[in-house]
């Protein structure tokens, strides 16, 4: 015999209310076999689910798009801050900057090598370092690097930290949505439940294969195990 199990997802939890809505038997006095609190309360929770899971939609499609802008502007402002700091390692090397002077940058002495700064941390870290660093360092009498210019750099880790905010923000809001979501389905998965059982009640005296199209019919979900003879 086939056996019915819950929606699984939020897409069947709306297609198991609207099939129930849209059924007008349920409405009628002669078949009204479902109490009229459980109709409204499955038209509303139906709603809500139905707006939340949109505006889930929506914020995961800004947060997508903006992921997809974000990852060019963090290749540029990860390549223009190493191509600064290989200028200013070689520069270090040619005894044109002291070595004590990386210091100023939030870097050893020693370095010889380019921190991490290919991942978002990385970037985030020692993008503000190597800017304030520059800065620091001619405002102390040295002379500036070139190609590429610190301001450079600057506008490009800039354009980057704005879109990595806005992404924090997009981020924020989707994980809000899909909490309200996740805070709906409880008392979904309830009021379902309970309209099976009122369904299955009322069409409990009727031969199997008949019971189970009427109940299908009404929303509710049936499935059959491997090998199972269909009815």
């Amino acid at each position: 015999m086939p056996y019915r199990r819950l929606p699984k997802t939020d897409a069947a939890r709306l297609k198991a209310l609207k099939t129930l809505l849209d059924n007008n038997d349920i409405y009628t006095v002669r078949n009204k076999f479902i109490d009229w609190k459980l109709i409204n309360n499955a038209q509303t929770l139906h709603d809500h689910l139905l707006t939340a899971t949109e505006q889930y939609k929506i914020s995961m499609s800004a947060q997508v798009r903006n992921a997809r802008k974000m990852d060019g502007q963090q290749y540029r402002a990860s390549m223009f801050l190493s191509h600064f700091i290989q200028v200013l390692l070689m520069s270090v090397e040619r005894g044109e900057i002291k070595r004590k002077q990386l210091l100023l940058y939030g870097l050893n002495e020693d370095t010889t090598s380019l921190p991490n700064i290919k991942s978002a941390d990385g970037l985030l870290q020692w993008g503000p370092q190597i800017i304030a660093g520059e800065k620091e360092r001619v405002k102390q009498g040295g002379k500036a690097i070139y190609n590429p210019s610190i301001g450079m750099v600057a506008t490009h880790f800039d354009i980057y930290n704005e879109a990595y905010t806005a992404q924090r923000k997009l981020q924020e809001r989707t994980n809000k949505d899909n909490r309200v979501i996740a805070k709906l389905r409880p008392a979904i998965d309830e009021l379902i439940l309970e309209l099976w059982n009122a369904i299955e009640s009322h069409f409990a005296d009727l031969p199997p294969k008949e019971r189970f199209n009427e109940c299908q019919r009404f929303g509710v979900i049936y499935y059959y195990r491997r090998n199972e003879q269909r009815l």
